[in-house]
């Protein structure tokens, strides 16, 4: 079994080699793997566009380089320090199952992640949405350190003997994860969302930043803003205005698709909505809006606002806002920039592998 030290190196290694995606003088240090994968790499990020064409380039990319800028040497051992060292030395090395899904680039590789650094086994199911680039970077760990292709398994049928189970869909595949996995120690995770609280105060910048929490992956991740609430008597075209330089989404014919069709239902159904030829706002206390609509609400004050996003905790991921008196929020622009102790569903998944032994 490979130590915790070695653990890290390794995936320090893995990400430096991921930031030369786009690198034309790429790291000397990593001259053998480069060799045998630099180019299949650059590949791949195509390749996973052509599969998928939520998959754009640009978001790709990004993806890519906020998994390069957590993987470094003082990220992964300030991760590891925050738990006691038995949780990165099992007592037995279990093999942990994960049903990955894939709405955003490489929204799996976080277990993967922490299955691997905890020192056990993966058995990994892509989601057939992204089953491009994990595998690939799978590859490349190996590469880095031979002992890590005993321990991963990307399976693509059934998965047989395991230990536990981290399972992330929709609240429907969740209850169906639950009813085949629910006598297994499992994270099951549903859909959740992220909201933005906006009070007025918001400089252009600041709202500008707002729009890549809602754009970025299109929408579609658990950590994008799909609900404003905004203050009494909020201009609304401050959202506009700021919102105008993210246009481009509605070059990409999936998005485009999902705004034609959503804009046409509202009209049909003589919904009440304003929208700019690229997003929809529409008022609306629910929380999830489809592809290409933010819904928003309007508050009174926010102690009130407080005590009702506190009800809400367990179908939301992130709060963004620029105001202190939100809690719990993060900057505007953050939303899609976590660190490696902000988990999905604000499930501890380290503790949880701890709990397993």
């Amino acid at each position: 079994m490979l130590d915790i030290a070695a653990r890290i190196s390794a995936f320090e290694t893995l990400g430096r080699f991921i930031s030369q995606y786009q690198d034309e003088r790429p790291d000397e240090d990593l001259k053998k793997i480069n060799a045998y994968f630099l180019e299949g790499f650059r590949h791949t990020i195509t390749e996973a566009g052509i599969y998928n064409n939520w998959f754009t380039k640009d978001n790709v990319e990004f993806a890519l380089q906020q998994w390069s800028n957590a993987l470094t040497q003082d990220n992964l051992e300030a991760w590891v320090g925050r738990y006691p060292k038995e949780a990165f030395e099992p007592k037995t090395q279990k093999t942990i199952a994960i049903i990955m899904a894939g709405n955003i680039p490489l929204v799996g590789f976080h277990d993967f992640l922490t299955v691997l650094l905890t020192g056990n086994k993966v058995l990994a199911k892509p989601s057939t949405d992204d089953d491009k680039l994990l595998p690939f970077l799978a590859q490349i760990l190996v590469a880095i350190d031979k002992r890590f292709a005993e321990i991963i398994n990307l399976a693509s049928g059934q998965l047989k003997e395991f230990d536990a189970v981290i399972a992330t869909g929709s609240d429907n595949s969740a209850r169906y994860f639950d009813h085949y996995f629910g006598k297994y120690p499992n994270v099951i995770r549903k859909n959740r969302t992220s909201v933005a609280v906006l009070t007025g105060d918001e400089t252009p910048e600041q709202l500008k930043e707002l729009g890549w929490d809602v754009f970025r992956y299109f929408g579609l991740g658990c950590r994008n803003v799909s609900k404003l609430f905004l203050p009494q008597g909020y201009d609304i075209n401050n959202i506009f205005k700021a919102f105008f330089d993210f246009s481009h989404v509605v070059d990409n014919k999936k998005y485009g698709n999902n705004y034609d069709y959503n804009r046409a239902i509202f009209m049909m159904e003589q919904h009440k909505f304003l929208e700019n030829g690229f997003v929809i706002l529409k008022e609306n206390e629910a929380l999830h809006a489809p592809a290409a609509v933010v819904y928003h609400e309007t508050y009174s004050d926010l102690d009130s606002l407080n005590d009702k996003l506190s009800g809400l905790e367990n179908q939301l991921q992130c709060i963004v806002s620029e105001d202190e008196k939100v809690n719990n929020a993060i900057a505007m622009g953050e939303a899609q920039q976590p660190n490696l102790w902000d988990y999905a569903d604000k499930v501890d998944t380290v503790s949880f592998l701890q709990s397993v032994q």
